[in-house]
């Protein structure tokens, strides 16, 4: 059974409505949500996130890949633990911008997806 929330970005649909995902859409929303939330940003859950963006101007090398693939995983690991097991978390440097590969398998239907994100 493929569960919904609202999509994110949050947006109005075509009829109106407030927009909603379900299925893989659902699982890579909340993914992105954790990935690109900061951590105190939420005012009722201030935990959440995984201050991904508080790297950004950290040096782009190996320890910030290594720190990266930690954070990340432990994130997804607390937040999305009862509807995803996260397989893996891979960060590669090209110089100027690090890239983060997530990979997962929904608890639910036991099918594998992936994530990428670049910063």
């Amino acid at each position: 059974m493929d569960t919904s929330g609202l999509a994110f970005p949050f947006h109005i649909d075509e009829h109106g409505r407030v927009a909603v995902a379900s299925g893989d859409e659902n699982i890579r929303s909340k993914v992105l949500q954790v990935l690109l939330t900061a951590l105190g940003e939420r005012v009722n859950l201030p935990e959440f996130g995984c201050g991904l963006r508080d790297l950004l101007f950290d040096p782009n090398n190996e320890i910030l890949a290594a720190v990266t693939e930690f954070t990340v995983t432990k994130s997804l690991e607390r937040w999305l633990g009862d509807e995803i097991l996260v397989e893996r978390v891979d960060v590669t440097n090209d110089g100027e911008q690090a890239q983060i590969e997530v990979v997962y398998t929904r608890r639910d239907r036991m099918e594998t997806g992936k994530v990428k994100i670049a910063f």
